[in-house]
């Protein structure tokens, strides 16, 4: 019997081993079953989130009663107040420790005459704090002349108010849970229990009011009003939050500014905290000011994020004539917002702000801030207020729901959008909710997932049941994620598609954005021509092709992608573009339709750079390595330039002739360096892989040209001369960046005794001619200039040599520049025995074995100040020019080299062609300070990154940082910047980076005391 005892009440609900004696001690259970008319008692106990919670709390509060056969009776007999007490119990530990402490109050839940009236309204419960605190709820409003004061004050006047303003939430909550306790009862609205709740923290502020015009006593002519803001303003007040306001006072503002500090001070300690840090300045500026100086503020110094608090905004307390002036003043300004010049970028601020307020461990399980959370639809449902409110009164409301319902409406978003957007809001601020009223805190995180009593009793607080296939609380979970993944898509929802439907002629909803609205709808969202936006998406979506088709799917998650990148215009035309030539492709619109990564990256790409897309109509099979790889398959996107090389090599060697042969090379560079571009700008590799896979594709391209080209002029014959082609400059250190060309020298000697040197000359110099005029002749890829102006005597000398014609010029001519030239000569094609004997040739004259003289250091400090004179463009600021400027390249690479050339003879570690490797060497050596060395490495990382970023947003080469605009913009976001961040800021960085590394090489270089 007792076995069967505990099952039964364990399947209501009631596991404790308490369960049975406490139920017994009430009247509620004997002989293992409820005693006659308990039985719905039990049953609403049993629907109560947490039954054991429930039955505990009830049973202090018996023992609290003067008469709990009174309640007893109640509770048998009235539905009503078993459905709201028992519901209330077991959902909220603080409300039942105030009825217990309040036993008196349970009638506040009972059925009765008042009842059967509409819930509480703002006048009833001001009338209800006030009495408390003795002020007529008849007399004047408090705050403006001979307003009502309390007659109650000091701890009885907070003690009274804290006890009043606890009665009013626990009606409240109580009628806001019923339907948990007993589903007949009727279900209240989360909007309307919001609206409840922040006509209830008016009521409070109206009686903190008379109680401070009481304690404070102002003189007469003070006027005080209070300005509702936030959820409080918006009529959407949670039950735990701060009560935003802001103070407007006429007459003795020092007097009214003790008025408003004593409001909050005994608001805070009875009910809740009052902020007033959305008021102009903040906390640095004044608690109350005039209407004239908020409107002065306004007017002169506010930021785009105030004018959208202001949305907000409405008078809640105190003198009602000044509030509604305010309301009436500031209007205007908040519905022109959005034609400031810095609308977009404070908007864009905005957003970065609040994402950086959420902890990354709760970021799964923030209701409020996390993605998919309730400010995501505020944030959204405001900032298309701004837009179109300016000319739409109709969007002019401070509350998200009832705004929504009107941009659904007024078609500035899809009516089913609108709907289903509404109701994840809802069901993620009853959860937040129910979370606030368990303890009475302000929280928004959901229990941790392997939290199962929270989660269960979440789920049940919010009338949540199993569903056949999950329990309650696989229900709970699956209903957050899928409103929160709905909500993740709400700038598809709610910005773009009506876009679409404004300029396609495919059915859409009734109503449509006129041209006007999409507009400037656009501008608001970082289109700088949204005329052209417009253009764009009418061509993409035009007629009724599956093309058109699939791109009404695409684009509204690709213009949401678009719009977060530095030139969203640039992005929807390059789209455009590539869209329009790749129109035959039939997998092209079904790869980004299907790989949600491809189409992501591939705007990331569109809207940051110009080189990309220049490449990607001519290459557009790239956009397959820009899937996520499959599992245990290499990602082709960082895939190994070596490997890439061979097969290019490989590929190039089976082509029939020479023009074909070049012809691939070209075509294969131009797919890997596409390749390169898009793992860069998506942060995939590092600087120095970039360099060494641009490096290692030039080469694989001179070397298969080279011997296409001498089988070509060979004509079947054995060739008359061995050639080696010795990378210099950039390409021998294997540091060529993307608007590198490639600096080489050519070796020569004849095939074998038979051949004459001149014979052998003249066959080597027609194969390097025809290398240099295949690679260089124009085309619609990156240019491939192979320069040849570092061999000796420059131009004036002869393009080719034999390896006896180069000993004999070091020999006798070589100057110091040409020594510190050769120390990135390396190999890199051609006859690889040719090439070991010219290095042998060199190494005396690059590696001195007696370092430099002083006259030779002093010549090359002397030709550098040349170079940087004269080589730097009229009107270059030096300051942020990559090569030339203070810190850049050409700093960093001159004091490696003087170092080498000083000391490479006695040390072998420093005889390498690589600028980081010299550098490294250089510190191990102990010629440098390691912190020296680290300072050197991060001026040549970030110039060498940055002028690489100036070639892939601009599409052509360059070394001179853009001063501002989208180009700067684009280019930090090309290095890794936050693109909705300040590209001020990246600036700011690269100088501090090249700066430091600028006073090392004074120091190093040329010698300058510290």
């Amino acid at each position: 019997m007792a076995e069967r005892t505990r099952t039964s009440l364990a399947r209501l609900g009631l596991t404790e081993p308490w369960a049975e004696q406490t139920l017994a001690e009430l009247g509620w259970w004997a002989e293992d079953r409820p005693v006659e008319g308990a039985e719905p008692i039990m049953w609403a106990l049993a629907r109560s989130p947490d039954p054991d919670l429930a039955l505990r709390q009830t049973e202090r509060f018996a023992k609290a009663a003067g008469d709990w056969r009174t309640v007893d009776a109640a509770l048998r007999s009235d539905l009503g107040l078993r459905g709201r007490m028992l519901a209330l119990l077991g959902a909220s530990t603080a409300l039942g420790d105030h009825l217990v402490t309040h036993p008196d109050r349970w009638t506040l839940l009972a059925d009765g005459p008042d009842r059967e009236n509409p819930p509480p309204d703002l006048a009833r419960r001001t009338a209800n704090l006030l009495r408390a605190v003795g002020a007529d709820p008849d007399g004047p409003t408090s705050g403006g002349p001979g307003g009502a004061r309390a007659q109650v004050t000091g701890a009885a006047a907070i003690t009274a108010l804290r006890t009043a303003y606890r009665d009013e939430v626990l009606g409240l909550a109580a009628a806001d849970l019923a339907a948990v306790g007993e589903p007949s009862l009727p279900v209240m609205e989360v909007d309307e229990v919001a609206a409840q709740l922040a006509d209830l923290a008016a009521a409070a502020i109206r009686a903190a009011l008379a109680v401070a015009l009481e304690e404070v006593d102002p003189p007469e002519d003070v006027r005080l009003a209070v300005i509702g803001m936030g959820k409080c303003g918006g009529h959407e007040l949670n039950y735990v939050s701060d009560v935003d306001v802001i103070f407007v006072a006429e007459g003795d503002t020092q007097a009214a500014s003790r008025l408003a500090s004593r409001l909050m001070r005994i608001a805070g300690e009875a009910c809740f905290q009052v902020d007033a840090n959305l008021r102009p300045e903040g906390r640095q500026g004044a608690l109350v000011r005039t209407l004239d100086g908020h409107v002065s503020y306004y007017k002169r110094w506010a930021k785009t994020w105030e004018f959208q608090a202001l949305l907000k905004a409405r008078p809640i307390a105190g003198d009602a004539e000044l509030g509604a002036a305010y309301a009436e003043a500031v209007a205007p300004m908040v519905w022109n917002a959005a034609s400031r010049d810095d609308f977009v970028q404070d908007v864009q601020a905005m957003r970065r702000r609040v994402e950086e307020h959420v902890r990354p461990d709760h970021a799964e399980r923030e209701l409020k801030l996390g993605r998919g959370g309730l400010r995501d639809v505020e944030f959204a449902v405001q900032l298309l207020q701004l837009v179109h409110g300016r000319s739409d009164e109709s969007l002019r409301s401070p509350s998200t729901l009832d705004a929504l319902a009107a941009l659904a409406e007024g078609g500035y978003v899809g009516r089913d959008d609108g709907a289903n957007l509404a109701a994840s809001y809802r069901f993620l601020r009853l959860l937040e909710h129910r979370l606030q009223l368990q303890r009475l805190r302000r929280t928004h995180l959901l229990p941790a997932r392997d939290d199962t009593d929270g989660l269960r009793w979440l789920a049940r607080a919010a009338r949540l049941r199993p569903d056949g296939r999950h329990d309650v609380v696989g229900v709970l979970l699956a209903e957050w994620s899928r409103n929160a993944h709905r909500v993740r898509r709400l700038h598809e929802k709610l910005f773009y598609r009506p876009l679409l439907e404004s300029v396609s002629r495919l059915p859409a909803e009734a109503t449509r954005l006129s041209e006007k609205a999409a507009a400037a709808r656009l501008k608001a969202l970082g289109w700088a021509s949204p005329e052209g936006a417009l253009g764009h998406l009418r061509a993409l979506t035009g007629g009724v092709s599956r093309a058109a088709s699939i791109q009404q799917t695409l684009l509204p998650v690709l213009l949401e992608e678009l719009a977060a990148t530095p030139d969203p215009d640039r992005g929807l035309l390059a789209y455009r573009q590539v869209s329009e030539a790749l129109a035959n492709t039939p997998w092209y619109l079904r790869l980004l339709r299907d790989e949600g990564l491809v189409a992501e990256r591939l705007m990331r790409l569109l809207g940051t750079s110009a080189l990309v897309p220049d490449l990607l109509v001519r290459a557009p099979e790239i956009l397959r390595v820009l899937a996520a790889p499959n599992p245990g398959q290499p990602d082709e996107l960082t895939r190994d330039p070596a490997v890439v090389a061979q097969w290019m090599l490989a590929a190039v060697a089976r082509q029939p002739d020479l023009n074909s042969a070049v012809s691939s090379a070209r075509s294969m560079r131009r797919h890997e360096m596409l390749r390169v571009a898009c793992a860069d700008l998506l942060g995939a590799i590092t600087v120095a892989e970039v360099c060494e896979a641009l490096s290692t594709v030039w080469v694989a391209v001179l070397r298969a040209t080279l011997d296409a080209t001498v089988k070509e002029i060979a004509a079947g014959e054995r060739p008359k001369a061995r050639i080696a082609v010795i990378g210099m400059g950039r390409l021998g250190g294997a540091e060529l960046g993307y608007s590198s060309d490639a600096d080489v020298m050519f070796v020569c000697e004849p095939a074998d005794d038979s051949v004459p040197d001149a014979d052998a000359l003249k066959f080597a110099t027609s194969v390097v001619e025809t290398v240099r005029r295949k690679l260089g002749a124009p085309s619609p890829d990156p240019a491939l200039q192979v320069d040849a102006d570092l061999r000796p005597e420059g131009r004036s000398g002869p393009l080719v040599r034999t390896l006896h014609s180069y000993r004999e010029y070091y020999a006798r001519w070589a100057e110091v520049w040409e020594a510190q030239a050769l120390l990135r000569a390396r190999p890199v094609a051609g006859d690889p025995e040719l090439g070991r004997r010219f290095m042998e040739v060199v190494e005396p004259i690059r590696y001195p074995a007696a370092g430099l003289t002083q006259a030779q250091v002093t010549e090359i400090r002397r030709i550098k100040a040349r170079v940087d004179d004269e080589r730097l463009p009229r009107g270059a600021d030096r300051s942020t020019h990559t090569k030339l400027g203070h810190g850049g390249l050409a700093d960093v690479e001159w004091t490696v080299q003087l170092l080498q050339l000083q000391h490479a003879g006695d040390i072998p570690e420093l005889r390498t062609t690589s600028t980081l490797e010299g550098l490294r060497e250089a510190a191990e050596a102990g010629l440098i300070t390691a912190d020296d060395a680290a300072e050197l490495r991060a001026g040549w990382e970030t110039a060498t990154r940055a002028r690489n970023g100036i070639m892939l947003v601009k599409g052509k080469p360059g070394d001179q940082l853009p001063r501002s605009g989208r180009e700067l913009a684009a280019v930090a976001a090309a290095l890794g910047h936050p693109t909705d961040g300040d590209p001020g800021q990246f600036l700011d960085d690269y100088r501090r980076t090249t700066r430091r590394a600028r006073a090392v090489v004074e120091r190093v270089f040329y010698g300058w005391d510290s």
